[in-house]
Formats: structure tokens, sequence, C-alpha cells
């Protein structure tokens, strides 16, 4: 039996609202999963004609799709579209059998999926005879898993919301900031020229470096609040982590450190300048705690869709309130540490659609995962 499916918007609304970017491209996900399962239900007879009414909390208004394997008269799908005969109030999840005047020769059935916006979300469907007891079941449970999929999908447009507001906020204080710092710094420099050699000149230079110190947590800060900016070439993961290890080797003498790393290589489809931040990042952390004479072991495995890179030291390792907030931002191990870092580097790493997590080593150490994909 051949189906057909109709997706239309905006239900009880003369307009329809035109999102461009991300917003799009989550109401269509949200759209085809909706329209998988109205495909799943109608799939099965008796059903012939099928409707799933949700919020879209993209677009901020009550979208449906449909699928049918039997067209219904233009009068009575007028009649569904107009909801007038929706006057009860259901139960969440509860299968119910409504008469309706314009659909007398079939099986109507209306399972609430929640309300949301004081409307109502639910699945509609039409029979040709009543639905047997596995099949009222089948359609209940659609009801729920739709709940927890909208639940997850306007939760996730909250934070979105959120993140975007504190991306703006945290723009803005960053550069009504940094021209008073600015300001500062130069009549800082100026007094240190100035000044002669002893206390004074010595107190200008410590105002100055730590002008100097708090535009770098600005730039960090700012850079955090950033949104998603990536160019995207093909690079040598070898040579890029090579140049990180290059620019701490001064360190690395010091403490006479070995670090190992593959002699084979591969290319990734990644921003250079903001991953090799994030090789900076997780190398110089390593660096810093690993003991005199420690080896710090970089590796990595090439699997079908991802590339797994591992950073592992024989430092202290990390105690289980680092374990649970070493991403957060402004907390940090090292002295004198921003602790931004690391919440730079997962978020250029989330950016990159990949992951970054921390573990110890059973010997002692730590050890941070890098996955991304190819």
């Amino acid at each position: 039996m051949q189906s057909t499916k109709i997706m239309t918007t905006a239900v009880g609304s003369s307009n329809q609202n035109i999102n461009t970017g991300s917003n799009t491209s989550r109401s269509e996900e949200i759209q085809s999963f909706c329209q998988l399962q109205i495909e799943h239900i109608t799939a099965r007879e008796p059903i012939f004609w099928g409707r799933i009414v949700y919020h879209d909390a993209s677009r901020k208004n009550h979208d449906i799709v449909t699928n049918y394997t039997r067209k219904i008269e233009r009068e009575t799908l007028a009649y569904l579209n107009s909801e007038e005969w929706l006057t009860d109030s259901y139960a969440a999840f509860s299968l119910n059998k409504i008469s309706l005047a314009h659909v007398m020769r079939s099986h109507c059935y209306i399972c609430p999926i929640g309300y949301r916006n004081q409307k109502p979300e639910y699945i509609l469907i039409l029979a040709s005879e009543p639905l047997s007891p596995t099949l009222q079941q089948d359609v209940k449970q659609s009801a729920i898993i739709l709940n927890k999929y909208l639940d997850l999908y306007t939760e996730c447009e909250r934070q979105q919301a959120e993140i975007q507001l504190l991306e703006h906020v945290v723009q803005r204080a960053g550069h009504q900031l940094r021209n008073p710092l600015a300001t500062i710094g130069l009549y800082a420099e100026n007094l240190y020229l100035g000044l002669p050699s002893g206390s004074w000149q010595e107190q200008a230079a410590v105002i100055r470096e730590t002008v100097q110190n708090l535009d770098t947590n600005l730039t960090e800060l700012i850079y955090c609040g950033q949104g998603t900016k990536l160019k995207v070439t093909l690079q040598d993961l070898r040579t890029l982590v090579a140049e990180s290890i290059q620019g701490l080797n001064p360190v690395i003498q010091q403490k006479n450190l070995q670090v190992c790393y593959p002699e084979t290589t591969t290319t990734l489809a990644i921003d250079r300048l903001q991953m090799k931040q994030v090789f900076d990042n997780l190398l110089s952390n390593a660096v810093h705690f690993s003991p005199e004479s420690g080896i710090i072991n970089c590796s990595w495995q090439v699997f079908q869709n991802e590339i797994l890179i591992r950073i592992a030291d024989e430092g202290p390792g990390l105690s289980t309130d680092d374990l649970k907030k070493i991403f957060t931002p402004f907390y940090s191990r090292r002295s004198g540490g921003t602790g931004l870092g690391l919440t730079i580097a997962k978020k250029i790493v989330l950016d990159h659609q990949g992951s970054l997590w921390a573990q110890n080593l059973p010997q002692g150490g730590a050890q941070f995962y890098l996955s991304l994909p190819r």
C-alpha cells in the first residue's frame, strides 16, 4: 500500500514564520522525526490517515505533519484542520475514541502528547475499523516517545537562547573593558619609562604587567563568548602536534622531559589555528604537571568515522573535584592560571563536532582524550 506524506506549518495561524540558518535546520530535524513517527503509525492496518500536531520551539508556533494511505474528503480535512471538534481535554498519552460528524464512516482516535503555549499537541488518526489493544498501545508509546523528544528539543532551544545571550553579554563587556585597560596600560608604560630606577619604577612595572595579564584574560574570555567561526582546511596531525611541542621546548628541556608521539600521521579537516590552541593547552598542562625527567605520551588511533587522540603524563593526576570541574570556566589547578584554557579547548573541540574528556591513569598521571570526526 503506497503512503503519501504531507507537511504543513502554523496550525491555527495565518502567518508562516520563515527562519534561516540553525533555526531552520533544527525545525527540519524535529519535523523529520515527527514525520517518521506518523509514517510508522499509518503503516499499520487498519489505520489509513494520521497527523501529529506539535510545538516547534524554534519557530514558536504549532506545526503539523500528516501521512495517509488513503485520501479523505476535502470537507473532512477542512473540519479536522479547524480543530472545532477539539473541545474536551484528554489525559496525556491516553488513546481516546471520538465521534466526529464529518468522519462518521471512520473510527477516529486522539492521543494527546502534551500542552505547550496553552495549545495541545496530539496524534490524530483515522482507521477503517476499531484498533486492536496492541495497536492502541503502539500509538500511546509513540506519543510518549514524541513527548520526550519534544521536551529535549525545547530544552535545547532554551539553552541555545541562553548561550546566545551570554555570548552577547561577554562580547559587550569585553569591548567596554578593553578601552579603559588600554588607557591604564599606556599610562603605566609612560610612568615606567619616565621614572628613575627604584621602587617607584618597580611599582609602575607591576601595574603594567598586571594590565597585560588582565588584557590576556579578557581576550580569552571574549574568545569563550564567540560563536562558531571555523576556517576548515586539511591539516597534517603529526605536524600540528610537533609544532606545539616545539613551542614548549624550553620548558621541556628545563625539566628534562621526554615527549613521545607516533611516526605515522593522518589528515584532519580542522581550523588549524584553533586546533593548535587545543594542542598547545593540553601539552602545556602535561608539561607543567610532569615531574622532572618524566614522560609524556601522545598517540592517536584512526577509525572509520573518527580519530581518537590521547595525551598522557606522569604527574599527580586529577582529583575527584578536578574531574568534575576541569572544563568549568575559571577553575584552574595552575598557580596564576586563568581557568579558561581548558574551557576554550573544549569549546573549540565541540565547534569541530568532537569530544574532549579527562581520566586518571591506573599507574598515576592524567590523560586527556580528544575525539574528532573524520
